[in-house]
C-alpha cells in the first residue's frame, strides 16, 4: 500500500507553472487547486509517495 504525504503550497496567479514546475520536478503531483485569500493568490495541494527518493521518512 503506498502512503503519501501531502503539502500545501500558496500560489501566485503570475507565477503558477514556473511554481508547480518546481514542486513537480521534486517528486510532487497536483491534487487541487483552491482560492486563497486574496484573488492574486491560489492555493496548492500536492502529494507524493512517502518512498520516493528525497521525501521524508
Amino acid at each position: 500500500m503506498t502512503t503519501w504525504e501531502y503539502v500545501t503550497v500558496p500560489l501566485l496567479v503570475h507565477a503558477t507553472k514556473q511554481i508547480l514546475d518546481n514542486w513537480g520536478s521534486d517528486g510532487w503531483e497536483l491534487v487541487q487547486v483552491v482560492p486563497g485569500l486574496t484573488p492574486e493568490n491560489l492555493v496548492a495541494y500536492l502529494k507524493r509517495p512517502i518512498n520516493a527518493p528525497g521525501a521524508s521518512a
